[in-house]
């Protein structure tokens, strides 16, 4: 545990810097951002910093963690246990789509991470790749439970969308990336539910 933790809590320290690593590597970039403009806005000390983050890398991934675990919480959220597997996933499509629109998306966080970090064998690769791994598997296990065959040929499907959409709402207009997105996403679930007949009300 860092100095200025207890109880497992972080320390306001720990978290202002975070904040601000993550407000400032998602807007402009990981590379392009250096440990005193982060300092800086934090306004702490450098060896506050290393107290808490050794070096830039672990900052890097406690940033790639906080924002996993943004996203996880983002499909948990969608996963109201009212809902079939199906309006799940519309309410986790319309959440994306929500944050494709709102003031300053850049992009997916973890694609972009990649683009910085094409080396396979970085943390903040291996990183990316775990954080997709789980929302492959999330999307896998709701298709499963409309039609277990092709479940996760088409989970691949909605992930390819997703990533398009979250590419193409840095570059057009929002709205109409968003409708084109959900509209892809009615057609992949009618397509998956048509496989399965024997199974409707869960589409």
């Amino acid at each position: 545990m860092a100095r200025g933790e207890s109880g497992g809590q972080p320390s306001e320290a720990r978290s202002r810097l975070l904040n601000t690593a993550t407000r400032i590597f998602y807007g402009e970039g990981i590379h392009s951002v250096g440990i005193d403009r982060i300092v800086a806005e934090a306004q702490v000390t450098r060896s506050t910093l290393y107290r808490h983050f050794p070096g830039k890398e672990d900052l890097v991934l406690a940033y790639l963690s906080q924002v996993d675990q943004a996203m996880r919480a983002q499909a948990d959220r969608a996963a109201d246990g009212a809902l079939s597997a199906a309006d799940t996933l519309r309410a986790l499509s319309e959440s994306i789509a929500q944050g494709i629109q709102s003031p300053g998306f850049r992009g997916c966080a973890f694609l972009n991470a990649a683009a910085e970090y094409p080396d396979p064998d970085h943390p903040a690769h291996r990183a990316v790749l775990a954080h997709r791994q789980w929302f492959l598997e999330t999307v896998t296990e709701l298709l499963a439970r409309i039609h277990e065959a092709p479940a996760e040929a088409a989970a691949r499907h909605f992930v390819m969308l997703r990533d398009g959409a979250m590419a193409a709402g840095c570059l057009f207009d929002s709205t109409l990336v968003c409708d084109t997105f959900l509209d892809g996403v009615e057609g992949l679930l009618r397509a998956h539910a048509a496989s399965n007949p024997a199974n409707p009300a869960d589409a």
